[in-house]
């Protein structure tokens, strides 16, 4: 395969961004495991494939090797759910390399149907896998790593509600994990984040979408066209796995997901567009820019008040926030601090575009702390004096919206 065919190799990342690392990733055998491995390899690290299937994932670090040079990837055998397993993993990674670096946590079984038609089997398989198995990981490599003062923890969501349960609660768990590692970690140099690949016509995906197609009243390929804005290649999806490791100061305690991971290092998937150089710049740049100013101002404004708030209603408007806008508030901050500086230097359309800036959800969540608002203000002056508040939070990011031409 060349260089050009291997879409890790088309961002800013080198072949040295991770030299010298050692990353683990688990259900490394075929699909998006197999990918992460194989741009974890490309970025210099030195990747264990855990695999239960012992087939696939020796097949998995001979392809590697063969394609990245000998020495590049390791086969372990390892059941993440079992204690015991967990432990010969450890000790005969730290035997061969001494530590590891980046832990990913892509091994998963996904028992799909309704909450009442899933075994209590379907239930414990799950949680062995998708719960108990990166807990284990952690409490074998976590000491080392604080030890070292370095070290990326990675964690994979999903997103799905009905049918899908028994998969569901422990993915949801898993981002869990994530940020309380996070705030146990806070002060190290140990990394603890959520990534999600999007939908992926791996296999195992392929299998899962033919019992769930039904459920829902479609065809598998009606299923793939309802959720086609998530769809994305394996390769991306790994992809986008490796360059959240290297990239991982970034996205620390954020929930992601592998496009958001590939745009930080400038990587367009196969068959996406990426930004437009011939797209028209801002005519209006000076009210752009001022109107970017006050939404930034409203977010940051929002945040400094959520942070004085009890701990549980703290975490649940930072939570609320993230789903409903899209993106955590840092990120959003991040980006309105990117768009000002391109509005600064012209409006240029083509680069406003490369941010993607869901100013829609945005929207949409000022309409729904709207709809919050009349349920908990009783008093009709106070409700009407906190609507109209509410209100010009709306338009400041809707008129931002169409001052870009979203």
């Amino acid at each position: 395969m060349t260089e050009k065919e291997r879409l890790i190799s088309l961002g800013s990342l080198g072949r040295e961004t991770l030299a010298g690392q050692v990353a683990l990733v688990t259900g490394a055998g075929r699909g998006i495991g197999f990918e992460t491995a194989r741009a974890l390899a490309w970025l210099g690290a030195r990747v264990v494939a855990a695999e239960i299937d012992e087939k696939t994932g020796a097949g998995a670090a001979y392809d590697i090797n063969k394609e990245m040079g000998e020495g590049s990837a390791l086969f372990v055998y390892c059941d993440i759910g079992d204690e015991k397993s967990v432990s010969g993993l450890a000790e005969k990674v730290l035997s061969e390399y001494g530590r590891v670096d980046i832990i990913i946590n892509n091994a998963t079984v996904t028992p799909l149907g309704a909450v009442n038609d899933c075994t209590i089997e379907d239930w414990d398989a799950s949680y062995r896998v998708n719960l108990r198995g990166p807990v284990l990981l952690c409490r074998a490599f976590l000491p080392g790593m604080l030890e070292r003062n370095y070290g990326v923890i990675v964690c994979v969501s999903s997103v799905g509600e009905a049918y899908m349960g028994a998969y569901e609660c422990y993915k949801a768990a898993q981002v869990h994990l994530a940020r309380t590692l996070e705030a146990e970690l806070e002060g190290t140099g140990v990394i603890a984040f959520t990534i999600g690949p999007g939908l992926v016509r791996t296999p195992g995906a392929l299998a899962g979408i033919e019992k769930l197609a039904p459920l829902y009243g479609k065809t598998v390929e009606e299923f793939f066209d309802m959720s086609k804005d998530h769809i994305i290649s394996a390769e991306a999806a790994g992809a986008g796995f490796a360059v959240a490791a290297a990239l991982a100061s970034q996205f620390r305690g954020l929930e992601i997901d592998s496009r958001t991971a590939l745009a930080a290092a400038g990587i367009v998937p196969e068959g996406e567009s990426g930004p437009s150089p011939g797209k028209s710049p801002v005519t209006e740049t000076q009210k752009a820019l001022e109107m970017c100013r006050r939404v930034q101002n409203i977010i940051r404004e929002q945040a400094k008040g959520w942070k004085q708030r009890p701990l549980f209603e703290r975490q649940y408007m930072f939570r609320h926030f993230k789903k409903m806008a899209g993106l955590p508030v840092e990120q959003w901050l991040e980006l309105l601090d990117k768009l000002e500086q391109v509005l600064q230097e012209g409006g240029d359309g083509g680069a406003i575009a490369a941010l993607r800036l869901p100013l829609d959800k945005l929207v949409k969540f000022y309409l729904n702390i709207e709809q919050l608002t009349r349920g908990y203000i009783r008093d009709p002056v106070e409700l009407e004096k906190n609507l109209a508040v509410v209100r010009g939070w709306q338009e400041e990011a809707s008129a931002l919206a169409a001052l870009l031409g979203d």
